[in-house]
C-alpha cells in the first residue's frame, strides 16, 4: 500500500478524511477532544509539507438532514486553537462556495467542511456525491479509522476520483497493530470481550478461536452464554436468538483447545442504579428479581492471572455497567491488570478506553485504538471497506 510520506505534497490539494465525532457536554461544548488530537501528526505533516488541506468529518447522526446542533463549526474553533492557526470553515460540503474556498487555499492552509452526514448521499456511498467531494483534489488521505468499516462516499467512493489515495499516520498505525495481532500474535494470546450484546462480538469470537489461547467474557453478553447452558440468569440481559450460536462457538473453542472463560461470581442488584443494594453471588440461579451488573472478585482474580501470563492482549468492552461507579470495579481492575502486563496490549471500544484513562494507566498500553467497532470488524474480516479502497486505488481516477 502506498504511504503518505511517499507523496510529493507541495502545493497539492489534499482531502483529509478524519473522525471528529467528538462528545459534547450538556451545554453543547466539546468535552473530550482526543479524536481531534489523534489526527494531529498527519495534519501537522501535511501543513509542514505545504499541502492545501481540505478536512472532512461526520458528526452525530443527522440522517441526511441539516441540523444546526450538529454543525462542525465549534470543532473548527477548537482545531484552530490546537493548531495555533486559523482553520477556515466551509458552510457546506459541496457547491460553488466550497469550490471557491478550495481554490483560494494557500500552502499550509486548513479548510474544514461542514458535517458530511447532512447529505444522505454520504451514507449511500453515492458516486456522484463522491465525485463532487473530490472535485479539484489531487490526493486523498484517510485518517478516520473509526469510519473505515463504513462504505460511505467520503471513505470508499471518493478514492475512485482522485490521483492517489493513502492512509494517514493514525490509520497506518491501527493497521500495523491489528495485523500484528491477527497474523502472528505471540502466545499466550488473551482476548477480553465485554459489553451488552453478544451479537456484536460473535464474529470476533469466531475469528479469535483460531488465534487466542483464552477468551475472557464479561459484561451482559456473558449471560447469553449462561442461559444457553440452561442456567437461570434472573433478569440479566439474554439474547434468546443467539443462544444456539454461543453453544456452537463454545464447542468449536473446545475442539481448538481454546478456553472461553465466563465469570465465576457476579455482582447483582435489582436495579441499574447507584442507589441499588448489591450482592455478590457465586452460584446459579441468580435471584429472580436481580440482574448481573459486574464481575465479582473471584472472577477479577482469575482473569487477572490469565492476563498476567499473556504475551498478546486484545480488550474490547466493559465487564459491567461501567457508567455507575459501584458496577465499575471489575472494568477498572481489568484495566489495571492489562496495564501491568508486559504483553503487547491493544485496547479498543469507548468504555474500555475510558476505563484505561480513568485508571490512569494509558501510558502502559501498547496501542489504544480509536475505533472500537472498526477494530472488531477488522479482526473478524481481516480488512475493512475503507482500507480495501486504499489498497485498490493505485491507478488513475475514473473520469
Amino acid at each position: 500500500m502506498l504511504l503518505l510520506n511517499e507523496l510529493d505534497l507541495n502545493g497539492k490539494r489534499v482531502f483529509l478524511r478524519v473522525d471528529f465525532n467528538v462528545p459534547l457536554d450538556k451545554t453543547g461544548k466539546i468535552s473530550d477532544d482526543s479524536r481531534i488530537r489523534a489526527v494531529l501528526p498527519t495534519l501537522k505533516y501535511l501543513i509542514e509539507q505545504k499541502a492545501k488541506i481540505i478536512t472532512a468529518s461526520h458528526f452525530g447522526r443527522p440522517k441526511g438532514r441539516i441540523m444546526p446542533g450538529l454543525s462542525l463549526k465549534p470543532i473548527a474553533v477548537r482545531l484552530s486553537k490546537i493548531l495555533d492557526q486559523k482553520v477556515i470553515f466551509a458552510p457546506d460540503v459541496i457547491g460553488d462556495e466550497v469550490e471557491r474556498l478550495k481554490q483560494d487555499l494557500k500552502e499550509g492552509d486548513v479548510l474544514l467542511l461542514e458535517n458530511l452526514r447532512f447529505y444522505k448521499e454520504e451514507r449511500d456511498n453515492d458516486p456522484d456525491f463522491a465525485r463532487q467531494l473530490a472535485k479539484g483534489i489531487d490526493y486523498y488521505v484517510n485518517d478516520a479509522f473509526g469510519a473505515c468499516h463504513r462504505s460511505h462516499a467520503s471513505v470508499v467512493a471518493i478514492t475512485r476520483h482522485v490521483k492517489k489515495s493513502v492512509p494517514g499516520f493514525l490509520v497506518s498505525k491501527e493497521i500495523e497493530y491489528l495485523q500484528m495481532m491477527i497474523q502472528s500474535p505471540q502466545k499466550p494470546f488473551v482476548a477480553i470481550l465485554g459489553g451488552a450484546k453478544v451479537a456484536d462480538k460473535l464474529p470476533v469470537i469466531k475469528s479469535l478461536i483460531n488465534k487466542a489461547s483464552d477468551i475472557l467474557i464479561g459484561g451482559a453478553m456473558a449471560y447469553t452464554f449462561f442461559s444457553a447452558q440452561g442456567l437461570n440468569t434472573g433478569r440479566s440481559i439474554v439474547e434468546e436468538d443467539k443462544k444456539d450460536l454461543t453453544l456452537k462457538l463454545t464447542d468449536k473453542a473446545q475442539e481448538k483447545g481454546v478456553n472461553i472463560c465466563l465469570p465465576s461470581d457476579h455482582i447483582v442488584a435489582e436495579a441499574i442504579s447507584s442507589e441499588a443494594k448489591t450482592e455478590t453471588i457465586s452460584s446459579f440461579p441468580i435471584p429472580e428479581k436481580s440482574l448481573a451488573l459486574d464481575i465479582g472478585p473471584a472472577t477479577i482474580k482469575k482473569y487477572s492471572t490469565s492476563i498476567a501470563s499473556a504475551k498478546t492482549i486484545f480488550w474490547n468492552g466493559p465487564m459491567g455497567v461501567f457508567e455507575i461507579d459501584q458496577f465499575a470495579r471489575g472494568t477498572i481492575r481489568i484495566a489495571e491488570a492489562v496495564a501491568s502486563s508486559r504483553a503487547l496490549s491493544i485496547v479498543g471500544g469507548g468504555d474500555s478506553v475510558a476505563a484505561i484513562f480513568k485508571a490512569g494507566v494509558e501510558n502502559n498500553i501498547s496501542h489504544i485504538s480509536t475505533g472500537g467497532g472498526a477494530s472488531l470488524e477488522f479482526i473478524a474480516n481481516k480488512t475493512l471497506p475503507g482500507i480495501e479502497a486504499l489498497r485498490e486505488k493505485q491507478h488513475d481516477p475514473i473520469q
